[in-house]
């Protein structure tokens, strides 16, 4: 799950990192009279939506009188921003974020993200913040430090005091600093964060450090601990198609394909994508339908991907374990006959009850392909769709 900046930096705010002083508005006449209350200009509008990169494309504009808000905040809404992360299609600005401007003298970068090979929560900074992090490790991979936080000690002074100076900080900015790291840590901790990324951290010209931009990621197994953030969430910033599945506590992911495939495992689910690939064809979806599904699960997975118009065929993959194979062969078959299937569908079963759903698809009368393994399911669809 990911929030908008506003979002992020009032729950910055709540462990005590700097962040400029803002406020959200939806329409010009509010982003007016809030940067009048803000204080004296210039101030930032900033287009608020869920992707990197808003101030090449013109989503973060300097405004230097109130009038100039809010004629910037009326040119943004409304306009479809596009970004290197939004893809051609863009996305819509429903609301920006007014703030005072500062100082900047220096940008810097921090992130604090979850190592899985120390299996650790690790803190990354450099000093060449305002880029992507991505094009620094590429080009001057010497220009990144990191801290490995041990869990049952937290994130110490020491190793804040090691960044700092790293980052080229002296006297009371490095005071600054470690507060500000052990605030994003707490942070990161507190709303059980996957990421929480400050591009860029400023130092301002009266020596300060404020956190200028803040993108959030969060573990969604564990928003329950924190339902405010879970409030957060922008269904009008995510796909259609996704969020419907989260309301069936099914994994599921858009893809640019045309063969919808329904799988119960996720590693189950890559190795399927992979192979229609393999096969010449182009997976559509990453389903998961979980180990334990009911029938409702599964004829709502089934309605999920002919959702899809892109879809030309589905390739059901199932290995019976703990979800039985004449469960998913009833769901199938239901949702079937609920969305009068017109498109090829190929189906293979191992596992438990095989033989039962086997038998239930036989003698369902419908047009279902059976397959003998993911090989031959693969092949089959392929050619299915082709010659659809």
């Amino acid at each position: 799950m990911n929030i908008h900046e506003y979002q992020a930096k009032a729950i910055l705010r709540e462990f005590g990192v700097p962040v400029p002083d803002g406020h959200v508005c939806y329409n010009g006449a509010s982003a007016r009279e809030w940067a009048k209350r803000l204080g004296e200009g210039p101030w930032v509008v900033k287009a608020q939506i869920h992707a990197g990169g808003r101030g090449k494309g013109g989503g973060v504009k300097l405004a230097r009188t109130a009038d100039e808000v809010r004629n910037t905040a009326r040119d943004m809404l409304g306009m479809v921003l596009r970004t290197h992360q939004t893809g051609p299609e863009g996305k819509i600005v429903t609301r920006v974020l007014v703030e005072n401007g500062c100082n900047i003298e220096r940008e810097l970068y921090i992130s604090l993200l979850v190592d899985r090979a120390t299996s650790k929560v690790t803190v990354m900074a450099s000093t060449e913040g305002g880029m992507d992090i991505e094009e620094v490790a590429a080009k001057t991979p010497e220009k990144i430090f990191m801290e490995a936080v041990e869990p049952l000690l937290g994130l110490t002074s020491f190793q804040c005091r090691n960044l700092a100076f790293s980052l080229g900080l002296t006297g009371k900015q490095t005071n600054k600093a470690v507060s500000l790291l052990q605030g994003l840590y707490a942070t990161f901790v507190g709303a059980d964060c996957s990421l929480l990324e400050i591009n860029p951290l400023v130092v301002t010209k009266e020596g300060d450090l404020l956190a200028l931009d803040a993108k959030f990621g969060f573990d969604d197994n564990a928003i329950f601990r924190n339902p405010r953030i879970g409030d957060m969430r922008d269904y009008d910033e995510e796909d259609p198609n996704e969020v419907e599945a989260s309301q069936h506590d099914l994994s599921y992911v858009s893809l640019s394909g045309n063969i919808g495939c329904l799988v119960n495992g996720a590693g189950l689910a890559m190795a399927t994508m992979d192979i229609i690939k393999h096969s010449g064809g182009d997976p559509a979806n990453f389903l998961d339908v979980g180990g334990g599904a009911t029938i409702e699960r599964v004829t709502e997975a089934f309605k999920l991907i002919l959702s899809d118009k892109n879809v030309k065929g589905i390739l059901v993959n199932i290995f019976g374990g703990i979800m039985k194979c004449d469960v998913i062969a009833t769901g199938v078959i239901e949702a079937a006959k609920q969305v009068s299937l017109q498109v090829p569908l190929v189906v293979r079963l191992e596992g438990t009850n095989v033989a039962k759903g086997k038998q239930l698809l036989a003698e369902s009368g419908l047009n279902i392909v059976a397959a003998d393994g993911m090989a031959d399911a693969a092949q089959k669809i392929v050619k299915a769709v082709a010659a659809a």
